[in-house]
This record gives C-alpha cells, sequence and structure tokens, in this order.
C-alpha cells in the first residue's frame, strides 16, 4: 500500500516579537573576515528574524544560524520556512532529521512544498521509504529534494531497478540508494550510469552478476567512465579474463582499496615466499584476500604454513581458506579435529579442507553431535574462547 503525503495544514506562526534583542547580544558571524592585529568584531545578521527562526525552531548554532541567515538576506518572510518545517514533521521527520537537512542545503527552506517538495517526496514514499527511512535519507542526501524529478530522481531509479535482478518490494533498490555516500547516486550525471553499466556489460559483467556488483559496490557505477576503465584495465593486467566469472569479485574488489593497500598486500605474501605467479594465481582464486586485514591475513598464512603445516604450493591452489574467519571457523575447528583425533575417535583423519567448508549445522552433525558420549566436551571446546587454545 503506498502512502501518500499528507495535506499540509499550517498553524499560525509565533511572533517574531520573541526574537531575542540583538542590541545587547549581537551574532557571531564564523565568516567575518578580521586583521590579525585588531580585535574581533562580531558580525551581527543581516535577517535577524530568519537567524531567530533558525535558532528557537531548529536548535541550530548561533554562528550557523547567521552563516544561513546572511544567504538570505532578502528573504524578510518566514512563511515558507514554517511551512516546510511543518510539512516534514508530518511525514515523520525528526528535529535531527529537519536540522541536519537544513544545515546540508539551507535552500530548502524556501522551496514550495507543494510544487516542490511534496512531489518528490511522494516519489520516494511510494518506493517504500518511509517514516524515519525517509527522514534519515533525506538528511544525508538532502540535495535530492532540489534534484529534478523528471530529468534526474526518476531515470536514475528506473535504470537502477531496471539493472537489479528479483528486487522484491524494491528492497535492493532502497538499500543501494542508502547505500550511497551523500546522494553519488542523483549527484552524478545519468548518461554516466548508462555508459558504465553499458561498458560493464560489454566486460561480460550482466545480469545477476551486474545486479550483484550495484548492490555491494554502487560507487563504481557513477565514477567516469576513464576510471571505470582504468579499473577494469588494471584487473586484467592481474591475470583475470572477461570470459572468468570471476571478474566482477576482482573489479569489486581492487575498486574498494588504493593502490597502496594493494601494494603492501603483494608484499605481505611475497615476505612468505610466495613467488610472483604464485601471488597472482591467489588473487585470481580469491580476489577478497585483498579486503583482509594485513595483521589477519599476516596470522592466517602463518597458521596454515607452520602451525597446520600446510605446504605453500597447496595454500597456492586453495587460498579461500585464508577468506574464512579465523576466530570463528578455522581455530575452533582445527582445535575439534585435533580432540577427535586424539581420542580415537576417527580412523582416518578428514581433509581439513573439507571440514573448513562444511556449513555450521552440517559440521556440528559430523564431528560433535555423531560422538554423543564426547559431544559436550567436543562443543565446549569448538565454542570455547580463541584466547583459551
Amino acid at each position: 500500500m503506498q502512502t501518500h503525503i499528507p495535506y499540509l495544514s499550517l498553524s499560525p506562526f509565533p511572533s517574531l516579537s520573541d526574537k531575542p534583542n540583538n542590541k545587547n547580544k549581537p551574532f557571531l558571524c564564523s565568516f567575518s573576515s578580521v586583521s590579525a592585529h585588531s580585535p574581533s568584531v562580531p558580525t551581527p545578521t543581516s535577517n535577524p528574524s530568519l537567524s531567530n527562526f533558525l535558532i528557537k525552531t531548529l536548535a541550530i548554532s548561533e554562528p550557523q544560524a547567521v552563516s544561513i541567515s546572511n544567504r538570505f538576506s532578502s528573504r524578510k518572510s518566514l512563511e515558507k520556512p514554517y511551512s516546510v518545517v511543518q510539512f516534514l514533521k508530518q511525514l515523520g521527520f525528526s528535529d535531527a532529521h529537519i536540522r541536519s537537512s537544513v544545515q546540508s542545503r539551507p535552500e530548502i527552506l524556501f522551496s514550495d512544498v507543494d510544487k516542490t517538495l511534496k512531489p518528490k517526496l511522494q516519489f520516494f514514499l511510494d518506493l517504500g521509504l518511509t517514516g524515519p527511512d525517509l527522514g534519515n535519507f533525506i538528511s544525508i542526501h538532502s540535495h535530492v529534494l532540489l534534484d529534478s524529478l523528471e530529468r534526474t530522481l526518476i531515470p536514475c531509479v528506473d535504470i537502477i531497478k531496471n539493472t537489479l535482478v528479483n528486487d522484491k518490494n524494491n528492497q535492493d533498490l532502497i538499500r543501494v540508494l542508502q547505500k550511497t555516500y551523500r546522494g553519488w547516486v542523483f549527484s552524478k550525471p545519468v548518461s554516466r550510469l548508462k555508459c558504465n553499466i553499458t561498458f560493464l556489460e560489454s566486460c561480460g559483467i550482466v545480469g545477476p552478476q551486474l545486479s550483484d556488483l550495484l548492490k555491494r559496490h554502487p560507487r563504481l557505477f557513477f565514477i567516469s567512465e576513464t576510471a571505470l576503465k582504468d579499473l577494469v584495465s588494471r584487473v586484467l593486467d592481474m591475470g583475470f579474463s572477461v570470459d572468468s566469472r570471476m571478474l566482477v569479485h576482482a573489479v569489486d574488489t581492487v575498486g574498494s582499496i588504493s593502490g597502496e593497500t594493494f601494494s603492501r598486500k603483494i608484499e605481505l605474501l611475497r615476505s612468505f615466499g610466495f613467488l610472483e605467479e604464485e601471488r597472482m594465481d591467489m588473487l585470481r582464486r580469491a580476489p577478497r584476500l585483498l579486503t583482509i586485514s594485513e595483521d589477519k591475513l599476516k596470522f592466517k598464512i602463518d597458521f596454515f604454513l607452520n602451525d597446520f603445516k600446510l605446504n605453500r604450493c597447496a595454500l597456492v591452489s586453495w587460498p579461500t581458506c585464508l577468506t574464512y574467519s579465523i576466530e570463528k571457523r578455522i581455530i575452533p575447528r582445527y582445535r575439534v579435529l585435533q580432540v577427535i583425533m586424539s581420542k580415537g575417535l576417527l580412523q582416518k583423519e578428514p581433509s581439513f579442507k573439507h571440514v573448513l567448508i562444511l556449513s555450521e549445522e552440517k559440521f556440528l552433525g559430523k564431528f560433535i553431535s555423531r560422538f554423543p558420549d564426547d559431544a559436550v566436551d567436543l562443543l565446549e571446546i569448538y565454542k570455547g574462547d580463541l584466547l583459551d587454545s
């Protein structure tokens, strides 16, 4: 069911006679320019009624209220600011939401509620953003209230909806909109979004893969086309192919880290004796290695090579093991396996790779519940504090 914006009923305006006596209490201006050798002289606001409104109604600090009101020195009437604030409150916006929106885009205060704000907010309501979620979204991406509905908002949303696969009730669409930093999705030209999607599709990233990439890393769809091509070029230089289904994971991963971080991870692998081709082979098999912190990656490699005694070639062929949680999966399952073998509960030691890839449910069933006499002890070992190991 769609939520519709209620009819706006304006309450009587508070008397402007309540404004503070500015003769005895000058306002501070954060942008006043003073000589380094002269005393600081506060600059009074050129629009005291607006400044007073911002302070008393929205709890905006006095210096910022003065700064904002000076930008609208010719706007003496407070009819629009009052109507805008009341309208947003009727939609469920909190005082913090409204304050953040106004601080980011003060122009909102002088927008026409019926012609400018209602159509855009109704658009987001129809998408499924309501109440506090809508207030939070607008407070972060307040510029969307000043963008063109027909030329920017609708075209961008339509392209995103057509790219997402099996998006029930616009849940993925809403997550993409909320995930974009400071409204990237609407601050860049629609043509850029179209070009980047076309380019990614030409690289073989289509259908569900394109949809998943958009959900995980929407920023990539709004960077410049040159930057996106450079990113894909770097990934191809690592040995990935446009025919590989791993290409999308590499683009996602490499696009989320800096060149400096990439270099440090390569150097870390080199420090353990991995040759250049081995390092690239590991990254081609498991691009997510690049997202693991250096300390954790170092700990995991050290564990598999020195504690578990896995040879380097085996780690090169199965680098995915390094992406598992050291606290929740690798160490706990390793300890359980050690106890099972020490007690002779299994005649043949299973492959640790097999032990690691099992789901939680299957692991518990195969290596703990299977041994009822020892299940309590095994479960305690499995769930025990890593620091006690």
